[in-house]
């Protein structure tokens, strides 16, 4: 698709909310995969033959800038957002560890990632999209601006020594599950190597906490050892009893709903549309939506 200039608009937004967690332009650059040079000139409002497409497409991922127009989307503070927020919140100014195991679609990557929009010396890592060792640690150091290119023992050290050189950097690592064994043993190297400098976040559904539990059972190499790294223990924020879970989740899509959904919509009933599940929430209002566009223009 052709690169707007709203889009790029849109794209050098982002860029400038998201400088405010690098300590300097350069490191923002690297994060970003672009020269200082670019990114100076985009800094000035240039947007015509300064990037190709292609980098202003890797700008806009990086990001998180949809390229299609959507709906604008509020953070709602449901139970699981407050619950992750303040975990986040303590391990990251307490250099501390913890995993994150719970169903899926209760918003927990969604408040990661707003978590990490707004914290300086934050980064967020997809791990289903790095999962072999050399991969994560790559991802890693550009999310945090350091050169990814290169020797992978230089990319690792320096990553090391920058981890250790700034203020209270944490790292979330959501769908930890799909991580190759050798990347697990890395992260319990990189936790060595960043005691007491890092706080290191864990996050996936119950099957990562089935993979650890049945690792550290079968004796597998590392497994003990990184899971008391990270406390001994796995989170959750859902209720174990099965209707107690059913109206906890009824109650996030309601107040999703309620922050999220057009005027006079019945944010209860539309929650009990979607079951309890978030992304169905989105489904649902984007329905809403539809309709009163139509209704509109047939009043026109």
């Amino acid at each position: 698709m052709e690169i707007t200039s709203i889009i790029k608009k849109r794209i050098l937004a982002a860029m400038d909310a998201n400088r405010v967690n690098y300590p300097s332009d350069a490191k923002h650059a690297q994060s970003l995969g672009i020269s200082s040079a670019v990114y100076s000139q985009l800094k000035q409002g240039q947007t015509e033959r300064v990037l190709s497409e292609a980098n202003w497409i890797s700008m806009a991922r990086r990001l998180g800038v949809e390229l299609r127009a959507g709906m604008e989307w509020k953070a709602a503070k449901t139970a699981t957002f407050k619950y992750i927020w303040a975990q986040l919140d303590a391990c990251q100014h307490g250099s501390l560890s913890a995993i994150m195991c719970d169903m899926p679609n209760i918003g927990k990557t969604f408040t990661a990632r707003e978590y990490v929009k707004s914290h300086k010396n934050a980064v967020y890592v997809d791990c289903s999209q790095v999962k072999t060792k050399r991969a994560l640690v790559r991802k890693i150091a550009r999310e945090f601006g350091v050169g990814s290119n290169g020797k992978f023992s230089d990319i690792y050290d320096d990553l090391v020594f920058y981890i250790r050189t700034v203020e209270t950097p944490i790292v979330v690592l959501d769908e930890a599950g799909d991580l190759q064994y050798e990347a697990f043993l890395e992260l319990k190297a990189l936790w060595n190597a960043t005691e007491r400098c890092c706080a290191w976040y864990m996050m996936g559904a119950d099957g990562l906490k089935a993979k650890i539990q049945r690792s550290v059972e079968g004796e597998k190499v590392g497994y003990a050892e990184m899971l008391s790294r990270y406390g001994d223990r796995f989170c959750k924020v859902t209720p174990d009893d099965g209707k107690e879970r059913q109206a906890f989740l009824l109650e996030q899509a309601r107040v999703v709903a309620e922050a999220n959904a057009p005027a006079g919509v019945d944010a209860a009933a539309l929650a009990r549309k979607t079951g309890g599940a978030l992304r169905r929430v989105y489904t649902e209002i984007e329905k809403v939506n539809a309709v009163n566009g139509r209704d509109r223009v047939a009043t026109c």
